[in-house]
């Protein structure tokens, strides 16, 4: 194996993808699967102790709030309902005791002072293993009094602002600000207390957050930011310190993680402040046989028509891949509408599709529903894929996106992860109790807002 550059550090970092749904995995069918999630908590709390068996760094929670037009398109849906995520995250919060915990959450659709609030409240509830993916949305406004969903740019530009009233009003208390001195009765330093005073155009906000303020040993929550697009990227640049994606080529990937750091190095960022992670959908076999028989058994259980059309929606192309003929290479139209979610999905699986002209089965056998690489193959297999990536600085690592559970996380945890351990390539051991510790990145009490 002949790898492009040197590793960026000396661990990767792994993260898991979970929806708060009642399954996780496309091919819920299987018998083995839970389908239950969505009501059970033990669940979830099962899946983070198998996750904080294999060192995983970061839970992260999916979610959108979208509306349902056509309550028939439900009848196969299984991502509807869910959980509330930081409802759920809290819970997970007294659960676990290691792993960090990430939840998306709108600037679209929230108030600023409310997420931090919440953001910060989940923060000291895990010691110091909080996460906000700020989203803009890909759909939703007639859920929250508007006619129609906010157009993109528009949406990018209120969330560059909701950060940075999200990221001033968690500096309005400074860690030392509550002293708490039964002998005197002085319970706060009001010298040490700033109102935020923020008139923008989005919002108006006074402050101070009364939330209690974030130690100097935790830091501020993280920030994830999922966005390809050319908005998207300016903002994960600009924000972003886990930044999720969706890659399947290798140099594509190394060109994304490039431009990511030329765009943040305009804001005095560099590589010790961010963490790429691609999605990653891995089917894991003892042998080459055993995956390729897993692979199988997934498909026969996925139902395939359900799983194209909803690709298609997904990545707006504009075509009915469920109806198109199964052995027939895929054809694009010349010119694609230009969609107001997805951008970036749209743009990679285009891409793809006029470079490979492959058919729905293909598609079936590459990507999961939501653009993301689907790859069966051994231990060896999976880890060689990791450890290519990873070493020719294409990624910091990988979103991990399981295909069924529980047995996808055990399947990867106890397989996978001892390999890639054995190879020098993952840790070990967690290296401390809070989620900035843990993906090495800088104590953000200590950076400057740039704006």
């Amino acid at each position: 194996m002949t790898f492009h550059d040197r590793k960026p550090r000396p661990h990767l970092v792994l993260g898991a993808y979970l929806s708060g749904a009642a399954t996780n995995g496309d091919a819920w069918r299987q018998p083995e699967d839970d389908i239950d999630a969505d009501t059970d908590f033990s669940r979830y709390a099962h899946y983070v102790k198998i996750l904080e068996e294999g060192k995983f760094d970061s839970l992260f929670l999916y979610d959108n709030v979208i509306p349902v037009a056509d309550t028939t398109t439900l009848e196969y849906n299984t991502g509807f309902p869910r959980w509330d995520t930081f409802t759920l995250l809290a819970g997970l919060a007294v659960a676990s005791r290691h792993i960090g915990l990430i939840g998306t959450a709108s600037t679209t659709f929230n108030e600023p002072y409310n997420i931090a609030r919440k953001v910060l409240s989940l923060h000291h509830l895990s010691g110091g293993r909080a996460g906000w993916n700020v989203v803009t949305a890909t759909g939703g406004g007639e859920n929250f009094n508007l006619p129609s969903h906010m157009n993109h740019a528009e949406r990018y530009s209120r969330a560059q602002e909701f950060y940075d009233v999200v990221a001033g009003l968690w500096r309005t208390v400074s860690p030392e600000a509550l002293v708490r001195d039964k002998q005197s009765g002085q319970w706060a330093d009001p010298s040490r207390i700033t109102p935020l005073n923020h008139k923008g155009r989005y919002f108006s906000v006074k402050g101070p957050l009364n939330t209690p303020p974030p130690t100097r040993t935790a830091g501020f929550p993280v920030i994830a930011q999922a966005g390809s697009s050319e908005d998207g990227r300016d903002l994960a640049a600009r924000i972003g310190e886990v930044i999720f994606t969706a890659e399947y080529d290798l140099k594509e990937a190394i060109a994304f993680r490039q431009d990511i750091l030329a765009r943040a190095a305009y804001y005095e960022r560099g590589a010790d402040h961010i963490r790429i992670l691609p999605g990653l959908a891995p089917i894991v076999g003892r042998t080459s046989e055993e995956a390729q028989e897993k692979l199988g058994r997934y498909l026969s259980y996925l139902d395939q028509e359900e799983t194209l059309r909803a690709f298609a929606n997904y990545a707006s192309l504009g075509i009915d891949l469920a109806s198109w003929p199964r052995g027939q290479a895929i054809i694009l139209p010349d010119t694609l509408a230009q969609t107001n979610s997805h951008k970036s999905r749209q743009s990679l699986i285009a891409r793809w599709i006029r470079e490979q002209a492959p058919t729905p089965d293909d598609v079936l056998r590459f990507f999961n529903r939501g653009g993301h690489r689907l790859l069966a193959g051994t231990p060896t297999d999976i880890a060689d894929h990791v450890q290519e990536w990873f070493e020719a600085g294409a990624v910091d690592g990988f979103n991990i996106m399981f295909t069924s559970a529980p047995t996808g996380i055990e399947d990867f945890v106890r397989l996978v992860v001892p390999e890639l351990q054995k190879r020098g390539v993952f840790k070990k051991d967690y290296l401390g109790s809070g989620l900035r510790k843990n993906l090495g990145l800088p104590n953000a009490l200590n950076i400057q807002n740039n704006s």
